[in-house]
């Protein structure tokens, strides 16, 4: 079934004052008022879109905190465990050449492995173990000696290419008298820094009406997201532009993107050395997490198959058991349905779910969450993907954006500024702000209306905010795309 949708009346929020913005008292159409007819007036303007912010996510699965630096560092813990690709130097010669880590990080000479470790090795279809005799300090090769007979010629090919191996440590043995460990070449190894920084970015809007207009009445009895109410339209306008900073507060906040070297946006703002911009959600998931990938025009995890390779890429990683799923209202209805297709009575279309849909009840087909293997999901539609002014009127449909997975929890990270480990929710908004100044929202009234601060006749109504977006341990999040 196709859906046609007609061409909405321009009214978009517009820079200056327009003739359409007023009725027509002059005009001798039947729109006009130079007749003699008196049109039956609806007051109250209809607020045919609903509830239009989109503010909100930020606040169920972060929190906010202030911040005294232009930046903001944390570190995040590296992985325990010791396991590589590598490639293989000689077979016959049981010599491997170290190229990653397991998470793809080049580290060559300084991986962690030590003479005297047993290891498994594999290839995409074989695995043996051994023991490593060599492991010189400042080299990227490593000598494992098999414990099968033989060497490795039996199990592995030595044509194969970059990452075809797998290494893990998963132990160690010693000769009876033997030297211990600091004896080594390599006799002690170091957890792996990993820091991450993110900048702050300012924000500014303003409205501005002359004092004339803002003592004249409309016939419009206008309504806003903010409460404001009455007859004045500046009002309306006003709260309007203070929902749409709030909302831009949240989106830059999740689409946000720092300015690399050579790039046009670096010169655009004034930050030295860093550049401009900030990193936001999307961002941060694209280079330190994980993504899906669906068929153009079709949903990525509409089926189990899908679910169970996201459950496998969070098993490991941080294993974080509750996640909350933000998604469009295309992979809501078809995570609906891929759910209902699990019941044994769903055939029927009637009965799935963990609700009584009686006969004599409005029939619920909507799934608000669901468990597999041993991590539960909680799904909720987020506007912000589904407006068309916003992400749902996008025309990207090869990389759109269907939803995000959100661990649900704490993380536990050194704070740079506090000195120590401490736990934090995985995202939180950090704004400037000291004992003297807050730089979270602020809002000031310049101009003649009110209490008067400049000779000049208008009222303006300025807005600010300094602020960044901290996504700790992305590699526990998902981008479904």
């Amino acid at each position: 079934m196709a859906i046609t949708s007609a061409t909405l009346p321009d009214a978009a929020p517009r820079r200056q004052t327009l003739a359409s913005n007023y009725v027509d008292f002059t005009s001798s159409s039947t729109e006009g008022w130079a007749q003699q007819y008196l049109p039956d007036l609806m007051e109250k303007e209809a607020e045919i879109f609903g509830k239009r912010t989109v503010a909100g996510f930020l606040s169920q699965v972060g929190a906010e905190e202030a911040s005294n630096s232009d930046r903001v560092v944390w570190s995040e813990q590296g992985r325990l465990h010791l396991s590589y690709t590598a490639t293989c130097a000689d077979v016959s010669a049981n010599i491997f050449t170290i190229v990653n880590d397991i998470d793809g990080n080049s580290i060559t000479s300084n991986h962690g492995i030590r003479v005297g470790d047993t290891v498994v090795v594999s290839s995409a279809s074989a695995t043996a173990k051994g023991w490593v005799s060599v492991a010189a300090a400042g080299a990227a090769t490593v000598t494992i000696l098999p414990y099968a007979a033989g060497d490795f010629d039996t199990a592995f090919d030595d044509s194969a290419g970059a990452g075809a191996y797998r290494i893990m440590v998963y132990g160690s043995e010693f000769a009876k008298g033997a030297a211990g460990r600091d004896g080594d070449a390599k006799p002690a190894n170091e957890p792996t820094f990993k820091s991450h920084m993110n900048k702050h970015i300012i924000l500014k809007d303003y409205y501005e009406i002359s004092g004339s207009d803002a003592s004249q009445i409309g016939w419009v009895e206008v309504a806003g997201e903010d409460g404001q109410g009455g007859y004045l339209w500046y009002l309306k306008a006003e709260g309007d532009t203070r929902s749409r900073f709030t909302d831009y507060l949240e989106m830059a906040m999740i689409e946000g993107e720092l300015a690399v070297a050579g790039a046009g946006a670096i010169t655009g703002v004034d930050k030295g050395a860093d550049g401009s911009g900030t990193e936001g959600l999307f961002k941060a998931i694209t280079s330190r997490g994980h993504q899906t990938t669906g068929v153009t025009g079709v949903n990525a995890a509409t089926d189990l198959a899908e679910f169970d390779a996201m459950l496998a890429v969070f098993d490991q990683n941080g294993a974080v058991e509750e996640n909350m799923m933000f998604v469009k209202r295309a992979a809501s209805l078809a995570i609906d349905d891929m759910l209902a297709s699990m019941n044994s009575y769903g055939a029927g279309g009637t009965s799935y779910g963990v609700f009584d849909n009686s006969e004599d009840m409005a029939l619920n087909l909507g799934f608000s969450g669901f468990r597999r293997g041993s991590y539960d999901f909680y799904k909720s539609d987020w506007k912000y993907l589904n407006d068309k002014a916003l992400r749902g009127g996008l025309n990207d449909v090869v990389t759109d954006i269907r939803g995000v997975v959100v661990p649900a929890g704490t993380s536990s990270v050194y704070d740079e500024n506090m000195g120590k480990n401490i736990k934090r929710p995985f995202l939180h908004v950090r704004y400037r702000a000291s004992s003297t100044e807050s730089r979270k929202l602020k809002t000031w009234v310049t101009g003649s209306v009110g209490a008067s601060t400049i000779g000049t006749d208008y009222m303006q109504v300025h807005y600010l905010s300094e602020r960044c977006l901290i996504t700790q341990g992305a590699n526990n999040f998902m981008l479904m795309n």
